[in-house]
């Protein structure tokens, strides 16, 4: 059974910083694509980052460059790293996993979620 769950979300003013966590546990799949999505009001869900099981990362054009996606394997965690942050990034943001390496930033090939954290970033 595969589990995951995200901390790190917060309050911060635009420009700031936030780290999100998302712990996994269960993990079985020799390849697969770890994510990072969110979802704000009246906004379908989104891609923001991924990484896959051979290290290679992807990033939505809003986010790249701003943000970074990283994990950690012997901690069974997965980061991402949210600078100079904006009142659009406003969201839950959900950690996922899927089996496979392909459509990594693709929030319906996902099979496993978290719970989300929010980010409220205020101007």
């Amino acid at each position: 059974q595969v589990q995951l769950a995200e901390s790190g979300g917060g309050s911060v003013h635009a420009g700031g910083s936030l780290k999100l966590s998302c712990v996994v546990s269960g993990l079985a799949f020799a390849e697969y694509c770890l994510g990072w999505f969110r979802l704000a009001p009246g906004k379908e869900r989104e891609a923001v980052a991924s990484v896959d099981n051979d290290g290679r990362t992807g990033y939505a054009d809003s986010v790249s460059g701003r943000f970074s996606i990283s994990q950690d394997n012997a901690k069974n965690t997965m980061y991402l790293q949210m600078n100079s942050l904006k009142p659009l990034d406003t969201a839950m943001y959900y950690c996922a996993v899927k089996p496979g390496i392909a459509d990594c930033l693709v929030p319906w090939k996902y099979n496993y979620w978290g719970q989300g954290t929010q980010v409220t970033v205020s101007a």
